[in-house]
């Protein structure tokens, strides 16, 4: 789940400082990837996580779901599944039989609590390149500013008909390579507002701990 919300938060809240560093093609399409998911009633995805760890020569793969309505948010790993209603989130560990209750921090713009912001915050301290376009996508890479920063590179495949996120690809300095492969990118999507809650009923021997 952490290499995963890495890369989502890479993918949309890498900011672009606009000062002459942006490359105005890619700028473009960026915006318009985010305007189109902004107007949609959500952001649902099927996805292949594919996390490389090049210094310990690890490959780990896993599938997915996830689905972003304005601030609200469910994301499924085999691992985890995370409900999120605006206000609480629900992190629930199949393997564990527990869910973790927690209230969000009004001050605080990450994903985990501001999923929304996923798709507009991409306006500062980062550069963007057009790197290569075919005849069904652009590559897009983001870099960031601060030399010191852990993130080398993020790079997005984006479909050139629908501005659908095809793949991300996130490097980090310490040698870890994550890949997202989306499977289905769908915004026709109206989510039940239930969707975004964590049932008690259908997990009647989840373990409650309660964090608010």
């Amino acid at each position: 789940m952490r290499h995963f919300l890495q890369a989502v938060i890479c993918c949309f809240v890498f900011s672009l400082n606009l000062s002459g560093q942006a490359d105005p093609e890619a700028l473009k399409i960026l915006d318009k990837f985010s305007d189109i998911a902004m107007k949609a009633p959500s952001v649902s995805m099927k996805f292949r996580l594919i996390t490389n760890n090049q210094a310990e020569n690890k490959i780990d793969t896993a599938s997915g779901t996830v689905v972003i309505s304005k601030d609200k948010y469910r994301l499924e790993l085999p691992t985890n599944i995370i409900w999120y209603d605006g206000t609480t989130s629900w992190s629930y560990l199949p393997a564990e039989k527990e869910v973790t209750i927690t209230k969000a921090d009004k001050k605080d713009n990450s994903f985990q609590s501001k999923p929304s912001r996923i798709f507009t915050m991409y306006k500062k301290d980062y550069k963007c390149r057009l790197i290569d376009e075919t005849s069904s996508s652009y590559i897009v890479d983001l870099y960031p500013v601060d030399i010191k920063s852990d993130m080398l590179r993020v790079r997005l495949t984006i479909g050139k008909t629908l501005y659908n996120l095809i793949s991300l690809e996130y490097k980090r300095r310490d040698g870890v390579i994550a890949t997202i492969k989306v499977q289905d990118y769908n915004l026709k999507m109206v989510p039940q507002p239930d969707l975004f809650t964590f049932k008690s009923d259908k997990y009647k021997d989840a373990e409650i701990v309660d964090m608010r």
